[in-house]
């Protein structure tokens, strides 16, 4: 009787990365579930976009953003360097094409932390590789509460902000899957669950057939 293979010589199937997506209104927590993510999870990285915006306080260029001008961008934009590209709150943002398309080559996740408009390119653009989530808020007085608690933006923002969420929310029919997010702890698990599925999609295991041939002594 020949030996069974020790888990150590057992050569993991070779799988193509996803990108998913975590979109929600300014403060309903998709920017916290997205940290816990990354923690957990070293399969994962985060898609670091481009920006027009000024850093906010604590923020680190090349690590949360880089951060560049206008001229920049549009080079860019031009250039058809960024994978999807959008205008939020009189800002540019965008997620260069290079670094996605490598990491998933190689059988790495990226983690987006984008709008409805930037999911609709990548959509439109990569769709067989998006896995999308919609975070929503339990009501919308909490979305004001944790707006206000992290006392980032003035209240003329914070009302632009509000003011702004229903229109987003609007879109959440636009998403692969939507997650009420009463509690953190549930949410983010509720993500991994989703990412979990995900990777063992068929068709996201480029590595079956031979696997699969393997078995059967072919």
């Amino acid at each position: 009787m020949s030996a069974m293979p020790s888990m150590t010589s057992i050569t993991p199937i070779r799988r193509r990365g996803l990108m998913l997506v975590l979109s929600s209104p300014s403060g309903a927590g998709k920017t916290t579930i997205s940290r816990r993510l990354l923690e957990d999870d070293g399969a994962i990285a985060m898609s670091v976009s481009v920006t027009t915006r000024p850093p906010r306080p604590g923020e680190v260029d090349g690590k949360d953003y880089h951060f560049i001008t206008v001229d920049e961008f549009n080079r860019l934009a031009g250039n058809h360097d960024l994978l999807e590209h959008a205008r939020v709150f009189d800002n540019y943002y965008g997620t260069p094409r290079g670094p996605v398309e490598e990491a998933l080559a190689s059988g790495k996740d990226v983690l987006f932390d984008i709008d409805w408009q930037g999911t609709q390119q990548l959509a439109h653009n990569a769709r067989a590789d998006l896995v999308s989530i919609f975070i929503l808020p339990p009501t919308v007085e909490e979305l004001e509460r944790r707006l206000r608690a992290r006392a980032q933006d003035s209240e003329e923002v914070v009302a632009k902000r509000m003011s702004k969420a229903a229109d987003e929310m609007s879109h959440w029919a636009e998403y692969d899957y939507i997650i009420v997010n009463h509690d953190v702890d549930s949410s983010v698990a509720a993500v991994r669950s989703i990412l979990g599925a995900e990777r063992l999609k068929r068709e996201r295991q480029v590595g079956l057939a031979d696997f699969v041939n393997r078995l059967r002594g072919q």
